[in-house]
């Protein structure tokens, strides 16, 4: 695990290509999760940002384990 890795692993918010990485998925694919509206994702200034907890509840769904 390099530093970066680290400093992903804590940070409340990932980019788009981080989030992609976390979930072993590719750019594009964590793209059009976002754009589904089935990863949320916010705007902070003119960058899209994942915050970490909402792929937790991505993975929860998939699982079934949760209702949203």
């Amino acid at each position: 695990m390099t530093i970066a890795d680290t400093h992903a692993a804590l940070a409340p918010v990932l980019t788009v290509e981080e989030a992609a990485q976390r979930l072993r998925i590719g750019r594009t694919l964590m793209y059009e999760l976002i754009a589904a509206g089935d990863v949320e994702s916010v705007r902070i200034g003119r960058l899209r940002r994942v915050p970490t907890d909402a792929l937790d509840e991505y993975v929860l769904r998939l699982r079934g384990l949760t209702e949203f």
